[in-house]
């Protein structure tokens, strides 16, 4: 099993995390030691890899390299950062760091040479497409490309055996002295494809289990995520899909791109991407989602869709931010302490999400099927080996009863509440999903399952309690359901008898309808939805199914 698959990741961007100066004022400083703080907290939330943005030497937002072989001065230094690796993965957390090797800072000390002497400087081949033919932007007599039109970032050959050389280098001290176990590198959707095959290469055979995550905001994600460069890639399609479907109300966007991307025969179907719902570079989440309630669904989501999830530090409890015309991305990067970290109910729910997911392997390997489709409801599969996991969301401002067909078993018991139980019937099961609520449905046939083990902020619950709830007791009481789509004569509880014809599909929705017809004197034809028709309701104080065979 790759360790990422296991992983739940943390986004820590050290500098703004720090609260270090913008622009670096050369004062040694041990800000980024407060991490070793953090990690109980994350610990709670199950987190077992931390993602590091920039954190080598730099003059002012950490991706303007100057040096690849030292940390930050205003972070700490080796020594210190070496202390925090060792205590992270002493708690089995995982570490990441930003690989920024597609440029460097004008700080760099190559380009430095180069400013100083010229063409007499050895490292004019080091910076793509240098030459003296001009003035840069920057007043200097010669010109470089800098990347997307920045030329405060310097862009490097990395054709150049050199610079490889260089880089690679760092990165072998990187993974020797302080055993990381994985780099993200920014901006890999422009980098040499040659260079990164290369540096898969040099990684892999050093640590077969190291991984390489690149950047890739759009476009065919397997053009570089694949077997010959990198490992995973950010995925931004479904960042956006899920923010979006959240604030219109609108599951079918979300839907479609997992679907696209992730069930049956996917277009990514192999690629474990790298899942996230805010960062560094795009507003925070508790500032996009305009209903707070929904917040809790939208981490749901990141959970339980295939990849790995991270959060990105403080959104957690809610911290939001957005970019300013002023600020820039600033806002996003607030500094944080230990004594922010509030355990409200959005923490409470990711906690919660961090040890279901722990604990069933469906939920990290399965397959990914969408199983019912509306506006305001999505529920879709997760099926590994004898693992079948239901996620069901609702954003309605109320309880929503809905219906659909199971690939089998007798029950289905919500691993997330820790009580609730439903009766499969004829492989068809009616839930009930709270206002703006997750369930984590578990299928099974008949039996518990085991229940995620929860920490010291969080109750734990236990199989037996489940058995033992009114939920399940009552649901042993009630008269068994007839097979989905049975045909045959059915009495409604008011009394009417209706004859079943068949089922038919709502072309919009997806959603199942039972059409009939009114064994009455008028012969009327209906059509209402199955997770209705299939559907208990209460009568002097009993339930009973709302349509009986007879």
């Amino acid at each position: 099993m790759y360790w990422v698959n296991e992983s739940v990741f943390y986004h820590i961007y050290p500098l703004g995390f720090c609260g270090a100066p913008r622009i670096n004022d050369g004062v040694q400083a041990y800000r980024l030691d407060k991490v070793k703080d953090f990690i109980p907290h994350l610990k709670k939330m199950h987190v077992n890899a931390v993602y590091f943005g920039p954190v080598f030497q730099s003059t002012t937002h950490g991706y303007d390299t100057n040096d690849y072989y030292h940390i930050d001065n205003r972070l700490g230094d080796n020594e210190s950062f070496k202390k925090i690796c060792d205590a992270l993965h002493e708690n089995g957390i995982k570490v990441v760091l930003d690989g920024v090797f597609n440029h460097v800072g004008r700080g760099f000390w190559a380009f430095e040479d180069v400013r100083r002497n010229l063409q007499g400087s050895p490292y004019c081949s080091w910076f793509q497409n240098l030459n003296f033919g001009g003035n840069s932007p920057w007043g200097d007599p010669f010109w470089y490309e800098g990347w997307e039109g920045n030329y405060d970032l310097v862009k490097l050959n990395l054709r150049h055996p050199d610079v490889k050389k260089h880089i690679f280098d760092a990165v072998a001290m990187w993974m020797d002295q302080f055993k990381i176990d994985g780099l993200r590198l920014d901006v890999a959707y422009c980098m040499d494809q040659d260079f990164l095959r290369e540096l898969k290469h040099f990684c892999k055979s050093r640590d077969n289990q190291f991984w390489l995550m690149g950047e890739i905001i759009h476009g065919d994600y397997a053009r570089l995520a694949n077997p010959d460069l990198l490992d995973s890639c950010t995925n931004y399609e479904c960042y956006k899909g899920i923010y979006s479907s959240h604030n219109d109300r609108n599951y079918f966007e979300i839907a479609h791109s997992l679907n696209r991307q992730f069930a049956g025969g996917g277009i990514y179907h192999n690629i474990y991407t790298y899942n996230f719902v805010d960062n560094h570079d795009v507003n925070r989440i508790a500032s996009t989602i305009r209903e707070p309630k929904n917040l809790k669904n939208v981490f749901s989501t990141l959970y339980f869709m295939p990849g790995v999830p991270s959060v990105y530090y403080g959104s957690e409890w809610g911290i939001q931010g957005q970019k300013s015309r002023t600020e820039y991305d600033y806002p996003l990067r607030p500094c944080v302490e230990v004594s922010d970290i509030q355990e409200n109910e959005l923490f409470r729910h990711i906690c919660r999400l961090g040890a279901v997911r722990r604990k069933y392997k469906a939920l990290k390997y399965g397959s990914f099927e969408n199983t019912v489709i509306r506006n305001e409801q999505l529920i879709f599969r997760r099926q590994f080996e004898d693992e079948t996991v239901y996620i069901a969301l609702n954003l309605a401002d109320h309880d929503f009863d809905i219906g659909f067909n199971t690939c089998g078993g007798s029950k289905l018991y919500d691993v997330y509440d820790g009580k609730t139980v439903y009766d499969v019937n004829g492989n068809y099961a009616n839930i009930t999903i709270p206002a703006h609520g997750t369930r984590i449905l578990v299928l099974t046939n008949g039996g518990a399952p085991e229940y995620p083990e929860e920490n010291e902020s969080a109750v734990v619950k236990t199989a037996e309690t489940v058995t033992e709830t009114p939920t399940d007791t009552a649901a042993e009481t009630k008269k068994p359901l007839p097979k989905v789509g049975e045909p045959g004569r059915y009495r409604h509880f008011k009394g009417g008898e209706y004859e079943l014809i068949c089922l038919a599909k709502d072309s919009e929705t997806s959603e199942e309808l039972v059409i009939y017809r009114s064994l009455d004197s008028d012969g009327a034809i209906w059509a209402r939805p199955s997770a209705i028709f299939y559907q208990y309701v209460e009568v002097d104080g009993k339930e009973v199914p709302r349509f009986e065979k007879i």
